[in-house]
């Protein structure tokens, strides 16, 4: 900054002891290419020589022009860098400039020579030809003006003259803005925008309900509070707390969480799925559905070997063979099928053997009657009978299979239901979230404010990518605003393993257990409730009776007493949650709130979220002790 000089002026906080410890010579002045309007006190420096005399009896600096002096000086940032090495808007910036760029109230962080674009009348900020990274002090007069293809943007939508990026493309229609190819809208500092020529502001877009979360997940720059509100802080932060309560949905792999989801847009909203999530939705359960097929066909390919086998032990080998609809082998048994689906059965084992599977669907319908006859055969049927003994093949592929006929029609249409039942259908981007509230008002008659305010509070259920919970916890950090933190368990893991990346095998249910603890004890969750729902309590139910919890290392101690008026399956639900309530209680010191879901039912999915309504509204009743049961829905830590 100054031109290799050991002695610099030297500056107070105060104005009034501004002072220098000898005579400045004129080339030690700050080298501004121009007339400094914002610095009049140092551009009337700009002479031959002054002594001390004339500096003390000249106008002294204000506090801001002095703390702008003194800031760039104590700054090592701005001794490493030279403004012709920073480019904004394809302009090398003068050192006037830098100054104003790195001492207004939010700079640009960790700022490096390079080429960057700075959106003046948003604050935005980024890397040239990349999508911002930063959101700066607005209004600031430094580099050129800002192009069209600064962030190198394909989306044919423009913010502020500027073709966005794909990502915050995603962003506004996620937030619910309107963007229609060929459309130019302007966003001001304060994030409100409007259509380019309009007078309406149309909303604002800081204020959208979730954006902070959706930015994030995008790793697109959200805003501080001061940029976006106005008037009293204090009041919009009252009104946005009352306008919604967000319900932050967590689970690993298969917990039930993707169908709680769905559930409660089927449930809560008029319109649950839009056209392109049906249209999705058809491509996604046709692609399983050859999958459940597959799983189908290698099963019987592995059963009727050891029927062979077992034949070959228990008789001599015939000579003459056995005439008839064979698969090739000299031996005919139930799970044999006719050359014409062998045929069809060793295509689709070629398919699921080359990776591929994803584009049948599209271009093999052709093949749906000979799907349906392998489906009739009762060798098929034998298989099918057999499917707990199959692996990766879901509990869900019943439903599709037995209706695969009308599904592999090309005229075929999912219904709620179908997408309900549907494995991995989720947002493209992988972030889900829906706004409801709850439709039927209290039922007694001398209804008050506060019961009429509940029933009119708005909800926003949040469902994250699962890889993206079990692989990376940073996005908590920007989860701190959600009400309660709703957090699923698959009662059917006990008896199931996987092997991790270090070839370890790993128990579900233990893995579960290792995510909650991680999640539960989360400085972001510190002081935040937890309501623990325990899903497929039906199929729970069924597995205990042939599997003994104890599968699982850490339900060894699961010794139900003989002749218990509770079934099996209850005794197993109210160990298992009682065993989650006592790690909460030792990792936070707090009340672990328990609950069993039926995902497929509507009505038990709405029950579990009006328990979350109870939870939220005894939590706004301090001092007051509520004692709440419903069946099996809450245990005390003495019920073991």
């Amino acid at each position: 900054m100054f031109h290799d000089h050991s002695r610099t002026p030297s500056v107070s906080s105060r104005a009034s002891d501004f002072s220098l410890t000898s005579p400045i010579p004129p080339n030690m002045i700050f080298d501004f290419s121009g007339p400094d309007h914002s610095y009049p006190f140092l551009h009337s420096l700009q002479s031959t020589s002054y002594s001390a005399f004339d500096l003390a009896t000249r106008k002294s600096p204000t506090n801001l022009e002095a703390q702008q002096i003194v800031k760039p000086e104590n700054s090592n940032a701005i001794h490493q860098l030279s403004p012709e090495d920073i480019f904004v808007n394809g302009r090398p910036l003068n050192r006037k400039e830098l100054i104003v760029l790195q001492s207004c109230p939010s700079p640009p962080k960790k700022l490096k020579p390079g080429n960057y674009w700075y959106d003046k009348h948003s604050g935005f900020w980024g890397k040239q030809g990349q999508k911002p990274t930063q959101i700066i002090t607005p209004l600031l007069k430094v580099g050129d003006y800002l192009k069209s293809d600064a962030s190198n943007g394909r989306t044919e939508v423009y913010i502020n003259g500027r073709e966005i990026s794909k990502a915050e493309l995603r962003m506004l229609k996620l937030a619910g803005v309107r963007c229609p190819r060929n459309w130019y809208f302007w966003v001001n500092e304060d994030g409100s925008y409007q259509e380019e020529g309009m007078r309406n502001i149309q909303g604002n877009l800081w204020r959208k309900a979730g954006l902070k979360l959706i930015c994030a997940l995008l790793s697109l720059p959200f805003p501080s509070k001061s940029f976006y509100s106005r008037g009293d802080p204090l009041v919009f932060d009252y009104l946005e707390q009352k306008a919604i309560q967000k319900l932050l949905l967590i689970g690993c792999v298969r917990s039930g969480t993707s169908t709680i989801f769905k559930q409660a847009k089927i449930v809560y909203k008029e319109i649950p799925f839009s056209e392109d999530e049906r249209e999705n939705g058809k491509l996604l359960i046709l692609r399983n559905l050859y999958g459940y097929i597959g799983t189908l066909v290698k099963g019987r390919e592995c059963f009727e070997e050891e029927c062979l086998n077992e034949l070959k032990k228990k008789h001599s080998y015939d000579e003459t063979g056995v005439t008839g609809c064979g698969d090739g082998n000299d031996e005919k048994t139930t799970y044999s099928i006719c050359p014409r689906l062998k045929i069809l059965s060793d295509w689709l084992l070629n398919i699921m053997e080359s990776g591929v599977l994803e584009a049948v669907p599209t271009s093999n319908l052709a093949h749906a009657p000979l799907i349906d006859e392998l489906w009739s055969t009762a060798a098929f049927q034998e298989t099918f009978n057999r499917r707990s003994e199959l692996e990766r093949l879901p509990t869900v592929a019943s439903y599709f299979l037995e209706q695969a006929v009308d599904i592999l029609k090309p005229d075929y249409k999912p219904s709620d239901m179908d997408i309900l039942y549907a494995e991995g259908f989720t947002s493209s981007n992988g972030l889900s979230y829906v706004d409801f509230s709850f439709t039927e008002p209290p039922d007694d008659d001398d209804i008050d404010s506060d019961d009429l305010h509940d029933f009119l509070q708005s909800y926003q259920l949040i469902r994250s990518p699962v890889k993206g919970y079990e692989e990376n916890l940073k996005w908590l950090e920007i989860s701190e605003d959600v009400g309660i933190v709703i957090f699923c368990v698959s009662l059917i893991d006990y008896d199931q393993f996987f092997i991790d990346s270090n070839g370890n095998v790993v128990n579900q249910m233990r893995f579960n257990r290792t995510f909650f603890e991680k999640i539960v004890t989360h400085p972001t969750f510190d002081q935040i409730d937890f309501l623990l729902l325990l899903t497929k309590f039906d199929l729970f139910e069924e597995k205990i009776e042939q599997v003994p919890l104890s599968l699982c290392g850490w339900f060894d101690d699961f010794h139900p007493p003989p002749n218990h008026t509770s079934s099996l399956g209850q005794s197993g639900f109210h160990y298992i949650a009682v065993k989650f309530k006592k790690l909460y209680s030792a990792l936070t010191g707090r009340r672990l709130y328990v609950s069993s879901v039926n995902c497929l039912e509507g009505s038990s999915v709405d029950a579990a979220l009006k328990y979350v309504r109870e939870i939220l509204k005894w939590k706004k009743e301090e001092g007051e002790y509520w004692d709440y049961s419903t069946d099996e829905s809450f245990y005390s830590d003495e019920d073991n």
